[in-house]
């Protein structure tokens, strides 16, 4: 059976070029180079920047299916790569999230973006806030009707459209969705998987996964569960009754000794009460990896004390997530010394700006935490991949998907436990199944199926033929 990533593009596609001396130059080096040699010199390491020296990987491994990392310069693929976008649309991808004994509905947006050439990618914008819902959907909907009337440009250039389009923090979440349905569909382009276009440090990662806060009782029975299946880091939101929280963690701790603790504040702490956990978690002897936002987010003051007494006192990291909206925020955070660690989300920063946000940290000897929003395996398996191919992120929070009630990604990584492998099928290796999307996406994905599980030349003929079908 051909890879998963060939139901996404015709295997005979190329490199889509406008008709230049770089598109001429390309044929010419097509007819005495193999396809691989002609991939790198189009897309050239990225040295100078992202992919250089990574800081330090803990929870993300460093096995990789080569023994050389190999980079496919995400960088200079934006300046060489012509994108000429034959489909772009934007649909509800409505998901039901199971936390503790409650169960809700959350309204993502699906973004799929087809090149001219037939290689199609998916993205997914988390859910905005309520009353900006509306907003986001007509914002997609702009940029997916400009994507499919605009002409063939750079990589880079469309970026550049998308970003003016789709701007600052307000519309981070659609614009990240967006870069990552152009990202994939251009990884499909060339035959590489994401995390090798991201730098190819490794491909797989270990995931912490969320206890609900629930009686002591059930919080324990869930952790074992989870201990059970491989998972060691246990992740905690906090932020609602501190006493009832704390005896959460207790319950845990005294059931799973072995297993480490990360804290997330959610902003809704005072300074003392911050103080407060800190002392009662070293009453009972609990020491956690990480306390994520303890304080409001507006409270920079409040969390450069809190980390400076974690820290000190305790020995516990603090990290910036809610504080860190913005490049801006992150240079502050750098600039004034205030956290240990920043939280990563792609819905916060867009793609490219999480690129950013990523390169100013580690410059800085910032550590990261790759993390998400309430998403499917299309957002997180994109971060998992950005997360593995840099190889920088100290930790991992992509446990979304297992609070979901329904997978409705088709291929994609493949998970065992907390463990998060990532194969060599060109792009994010997923789509959405039929189910979960409008009547139009369940064509596209039906005959998609059918051409992953026919032999080679049929696939090949089939694509060919279909394509004037699917409207």
């Amino acid at each position: 059976m051909a890879p998963l990533g060939s139901a996404l593009c015709p295997p005979t596609s190329s490199l889509i070029f406008s008709q230049s001396k770089h598109q001429q130059a390309f044929k010419a080096s097509s007819q005495l180079q193999p396809r691989n040699h002609i991939l790198k010199i189009f897309c050239s390491s990225f040295s100078s920047s992202i992919n250089n020296k990574p800081t330090t990987v803990s929870e993300v491994s460093r096995s990789s299916t080569t023994k050389e990392p190999a980079s496919f310069g995400f960088k200079n693929l934006t300046e060489t790569f012509w994108v000429d976008v034959q489909r772009a649309e934007e649909r509800p991808l409505r998901v039901e999230v199971v936390d503790g004994l409650f169960a809700r509905h959350v309204e993502n947006l699906a973004i799929r973006v087809e090149l001219g050439n037939g290689c199609a990618g998916w993205g997914e914008a988390a859910a905005p806030e309520e009353e900006n819902s509306a907003v986001g959907r007509a914002m997609a909907k702009e940029a997916c009707e400009f994507l499919r009337r605009s002409s063939a440009m750079t990589l880079g250039s469309v970026f550049q459209e998308i970003g003016g389009i789709l701007p600052g923090k307000e519309y981070a979440s659609v614009r990240a969705g967006v870069e990552m349905a152009l990202i994939d569909a251009v990884a499909n382009s060339i035959d590489v998987p994401l995390w090798r276009l991201f730098g190819g440090v490794s491909n797989s990662l270990t995931t912490a996964v969320t206890i609900p806060i629930r009686s002591p009782a059930e919080a324990s029975a869930l952790a074992a569960k989870y201990q059970a299946k491989g998972f060691t880091t246990m992740r905690f939101n906090l932020g609602l009754n501190l006493f009832e929280e704390l005896e959460v963690i207790k319950a845990v701790q005294i059931d799973q000794p072995h297993c480490s603790f990360i804290l997330d504040g959610n902003g809704k702490y005072t300074f003392e009460e911050a103080i407060l956990v800190l002392e009662r978690l070293h009453e009972m002897a609990v020491t956690p990896i990480l306390f994520e936002q303890p304080v409001h987010r507006d409270d920079w003051n409040g969390l450069a004390n809190v980390r400076g007494i974690a820290r000190e006192k305790y020995g516990i990291h603090v990290s910036a997530d809610e504080s860190c909206q913005s490049l801006a925020d992150v240079q502050k955070v750098v600039d004034d010394d205030i956290v240990d660690f920043v939280n990563i989300k792609l819905a916060k920063f867009g793609v490219l700006g999480s690129l950013q946000a990523i390169e100013i940290a580690r410059q800085s000897g910032l550590s990261l935490v790759i993390d998400s929003m309430v998403e499917t395996r299309l957002a997180s398996g994109f971060a998992g991949h950005l997360a593995c191919g840099l190889g920088c992120f100290k930790y991992a929070n992509l446990d979304a998907p297992f609070m979901l009630s329904d997978d409705p990604v088709f291929g994609g990584y493949e998970v065992s436990g907390p463990v998060y492998k990532y194969t060599n099928a060109r792009g994010q290796g997923g789509f959405l199944k039929q189910d979960t999307v409008a009547p139009k996406f369940k064509i596209q994905v039906a005959l998609a199926s059918v051409i992953c599980l026919s032999n080679q030349v049929f696939r090949r003929t089939l694509h060919l033929t279909i394509l004037d079908i699917v409207v």
